[in-house]
C-alpha cells in the first residue's frame, strides 16, 4: 500500500512534467497513468540490452543513465540521461526492431516507463496525447540535431566545455573513457584538453 502511494506521487509529478511539454486535461493524465510503470535500478544494471526491442520511453526520475553501443569491440557512449530527462533507443522504438543501443544505470536510479503500445492506442483517440507525442518528438529531434552539429562544427575543447557547463557533475559520475567517446575523441586528447582548462 505504501509503495503504491509512493508510485502515485511519482507518477503525478511525471504527468505534471508531461503537462509542461504539452497541456493535458485531468482525464488525459488519468488514461496516461494506466500506461506507466516504475522500476528501481542498481548501479551497473541494464535498462535495455543489446538485441532487445525498446518498447518504452524512459524517464529518469532519479539517478543517471548512459546510452552506448559497441563498435569494433569498443563501447562508444551515445548519450547521457541525467535526472528528470528522457531517453530511449529511437530506431528500435519506432521500427520495433532489436536495439543496437544499450542503456546502463551509472548509479542507483529510479526510472518511469511510458509504454509505446499505450501511447499508440491513445494517439488514435486522444488529441492531447497526440499533441504531446508531437512535442516530445520535436524536442528529441532538436536534441539529436544539436548533438550532430556539435560533433560536426565545434572543436573538441568547445564540446568538452559545453558538457561541463550543461552537466558539471558528470566528471564525478562517469569515467574519462566514457566522456571521451561521447565527445568523439580519444582519452589522450581529452586529457590534453583538461590540462589546458
Amino acid at each position: 500500500m505504501y509503495l503504491n502511494h509512493i508510485n502515485n506521487l511519482v507518477f503525478k509529478e511525471f504527468l505534471d512534467i508531461l503537462n509542461s511539454i504539452s497541456p493535458l486535461s485531468p482525464e488525459s493524465k488519468r488514461v496516461l497513468q494506466k500506461h506507466l510503470s516504475f522500476r528501481t535500478l542498481s548501479k551497473g544494471d541494464y535498462l535495455l540490452n543489446h538485441g532487445e526491442t525498446c518498447r518504452h520511453i524512459y524517464f529518469v526520475n532519479k539517478g543517471f543513465l548512459r546510452i552506448f553501443y559497441y563498435k569494433n569491440g569498443k563501447n562508444i557512449t551515445e548519450w547521457f540521461a541525467r535526472e528528470k530527462n528522457f531517453c530511449f533507443s529511437i530506431t528500435s522504438y519506432f521500427n520495433k526492431t532489436p536495439s543496437d543501443l544499450i542503456i546502463e544505470s551509472i548509479e542507483d536510479s529510479e526510472v518511469i516507463f511510458l509504454s509505446r503500445k499505450g501511447l499508440e492506442e491513445l494517439r488514435k483517440c486522444n488529441l492531447e496525447v497526440a499533441n504531446l507525442i508531437i512535442e516530445f518528438l520535436s524536442h528529441s529531434l532538436i536534441a539529436s540535431q544539436k548533438r550532430m552539429e556539435s560533433i560536426q562544427f565545434e572543436t573538441a575543447k568547445k564540446r568538452y566545455q559545453n558538457l561541463l557547463k550543461e552537466q558539471p557533475e558528470i566528471i564525478h559520475q562517469v569515467s574519462l573513457h566514457n566522456i571521451a567517446t561521447f565527445l568523439g575523441i580519444t582519452q589522450e586528447t581529452l586529457s590534453r584538453i583538461r590540462a589546458q582548462i
